[in-house]
């Protein structure tokens, strides 16, 4: 596929009329499919009632993972949307269901992915229902999560293993968990998650970007000192490469901080984070990112839909605070009108998921080329970011 080689050529690009975007016909087999893959889990779950929720199709195995998995969230999330967009009460009960398989996660503070598994399920639920059950979850969620920050440090520390590598690592995945923090202060007026969330944004600002406006993923810092002592990757080609994703979780994360915030540091970090993006050599025509900018395979390196996803959704909302609104709003367009035309999953198959072509850790030989769970959630939640 040919390659955009300007920053004039993306405009270009991204200026043209992106394929309309028919909402409820795209929902109508969001559910077709989601229908399939909740009948697909639900034969696996009576083996296995530990295992919560779909996450991949891979080497033709539909995988479910246990609670504990950062992506056990997503599907319970997927199921909320789907009732917001029709209403109908069969995915409101299916959400329900699916959202209380997690609750013991409120405890789990072996964790930083507490804003993934617990604001995405338990979160787009109470949004919708105001169930002061799941009010009291993500309070006992948000209180989990900062058990996590280091006041010396000023970050929530992301991961407990690997303890031989690194010595508090903090990646850039962490800024998508502050959303629990935000709305743990609003739901208690208590200001202590909202300064956590923000130190940690601002520690994240300090160190995890390059003078390109591009993000390390793992930066790893000294307990006793706060000091900078690796910055590494983990899941991207390479400590010096920018693995596609990770740039989508900095641009949703910092006008998601943005919109809780108002301070406009956070509004210019995610607008350049946006332009590096977006004026990439190597990003494709049809805007869906290989894994890595920097994979040394391209043109013929694995995609990332996933990364596609989430910036999409970043997108549509950074469009609303931005003056290059309207710019934004086009990169989102023409992301969505590539992933429905080229990246959804045919009707009846890959188990029910809605999108493929997903990559999640290249490096690791892990859900390569696959459907992910998160990609369709994120695929879900632009959509409806796109209509209002």
């Amino acid at each position: 596929m040919k390659k955009i080689l300007t920053v004039a050529s993306v405009v270009l690009t991204f200026s043209a009329a992106a394929q309309k975007i028919n909402t409820k016909q795209i929902i109508r087999e969001a559910e077709q499919q989601t229908l399939l893959l909740l009948k697909e889990t639900e034969a696996i779950r009576v083996a296995k009632p530990n295992l919560v929720a779909p996450r991949t199709y891979e080497h033709g195995e539909l995988k479910l993972v246990p609670s504990r998995d950062w992506t056990s969230g997503f599907f319970a999330g997927e199921l909320w949307m789907l009732y917001a967009f029709t209403k109908n009460k069969i995915w409101q009960q299916q959400a329900e269901k699916y959202t209380a398989l997690l609750e013991q996660e409120k405890w789990n503070a072996g964790t930083h992915d507490m804003g993934f598994k617990m604001y995405c399920s338990y979160g787009t639920g109470y949004a919708l229902t105001k169930d002061t059950a799941y009010k009291n979850v993500l309070i006992r969620s948000a209180k989990t999560l900062a058990s996590r920050f280091h006041p010396k440090v000023g970050a929530i520390r992301s991961w407990d293993h690997h303890k031989e590598v690194w010595q508090f690592p903090v990646i850039i995945d962490n800024m998508m968990n502050l959303e629990l923090l935000f709305a743990a202060t609003r739901l208690t007026g208590d200001s202590s998650f909202y300064n956590i969330a923000v130190s940690h944004a601002n520690t994240t600002l300090k160190n995890h970007f390059r003078s390109d406006n591009s993000s390390f993923h793992v930066i790893d810092y000294d307990t006793l000192t706060g000091a900078v002592l690796q910055k590494n990757t983990h899941q991207g080609h390479a400590h010096t490469s920018a693995w596609a994703r990770g740039q989508a979780w900095g641009l949703y994360g910092y006008t998601m901080c943005y919109r809780e915030t108002k301070d406009p540091t956070y509004l210019q970090q995610a607008e350049k984070i946006a332009a590096f993006f977006f004026s990439h050599p190597n990003l494709p025509e049809d805007a869906v990112p290989y894994w890595d900018f920097n994979a040394p395979d391209i043109p013929n390196a694995p995609r990332d839909a996933s990364a596609a996803a989430v910036m999409a959704s970043g997108l549509y909302e950074l469009s609303g605070y931005s003056k290059n609104g309207k710019q934004y709003r086009k990169y989102a367009d023409k992301i969505m009108s590539s992933l429905m035309k080229y990246y959804r999953s045919p009707i009846g198959e890959n188990k029910g998921f809605i999108l493929v072509h997903s990559t999640g850790n290249l490096p690791s030989n892990g859900e390569i080329d696959v459907p992910i769970n998160y990609a369709d959630y994120y695929f879900l939640e632009a959509l409806g970011r796109r209509e209002k």
